[in-house]
């Protein structure tokens, strides 16, 4: 005789595990959340496009509700605009957007690089320099949504290397937007951008703060030029 088997919130008497309903709602919407944050920041809804909530729950495959409540949070990140008369719209990286971007970027970058350098075990070492050379590798493959989601990962490793919680806590969101700018530009900010992340993490490894911050500052510097087009990329 088969065992019965009954769900109480979400555990299954029998050794077998499913998903309540509530479970499955949670996971929904934190689904449709990413997906419309990865099309927005990969240029698939461009700046400037109407998102209309029954538009994006027929591309998702999915019911009005995870999609209302996905624009709201992508609203609050800065992703999207709600405008008169035409209702959510993806938000433009216009200049001042993008300076006051890295504005904070350079104050918390410095910070947690100097942090790293003090703080680095021989793992984290390692781990950053396994995300320079994915990073090389995508670059060669021309695949440069996978260059951001590497860029990004990058800087978030070193802030992880910091030990800093405060850090890791209020740069969070930023580095969505980090990849929205830097992917506009990946092809071209991507091979000089991969020289500064060595720098940074030569001087990580050799715990030298002041040189990690100042690599840091630097590289900052040159991803802001870049971004703004005051740079050249030859």
């Amino acid at each position: 005789m088969e065992p019965s088997s009954s769900v109480i919130d979400g555990v299954v008497d029998g050794g077998l595990a499913v998903r309540t309903i509530g479970a499955d709602h949670v996971a929904l919407r934190e689904q449709v959340l990413a997906e419309l944050r990865r099309r927005i920041v990969d240029g698939e809804y461009e700046q400037g496009e109407r998102l209309t909530e029954t538009r994006l729950a027929d591309d998702f495959g999915v019911s009005r509700n995870p999609v209302r409540e996905a624009l709201r949070v992508v609203e609050a990140e800065g992703f999207v605009q709600i405008l008169p008369r035409r209702g959510a719209v993806v938000a433009t990286l216009d200049e001042t957007a993008v300076r006051d971007l890295f504005a904070v970027r350079q104050q918390l970058e410095t910070l947690a690089a100097g942090l790293a350098a003090e703080r680095a075990t021989a793992d984290g070492i390692a781990e950053l320099r396994r995300l320079i050379e994915a990073a090389n590798a995508a670059t060669e493959a021309a695949d440069f949504d996978r260059v951001a989601e590497l860029n990004s990962a990058f800087h978030r490793t070193v802030i992880e290397i910091s030990g800093n919680r405060w850090l890791h806590s209020i740069s969070a969101a930023m580095y969505h937007h980090v990849h929205w700018v830097f992917r506009v530009g990946a092809a071209q900010r991507a091979p000089h951008s991969s020289g500064e992340h060595v720098r940074l993490v030569d001087a990580i490894e050799a715990g030298d703060a002041t040189a990690a911050s100042a690599a840091a500052r630097l590289h900052v510097e040159a991803a802001a030029e870049a971004a703004l087009g005051q740079r050249p990329t030859a």
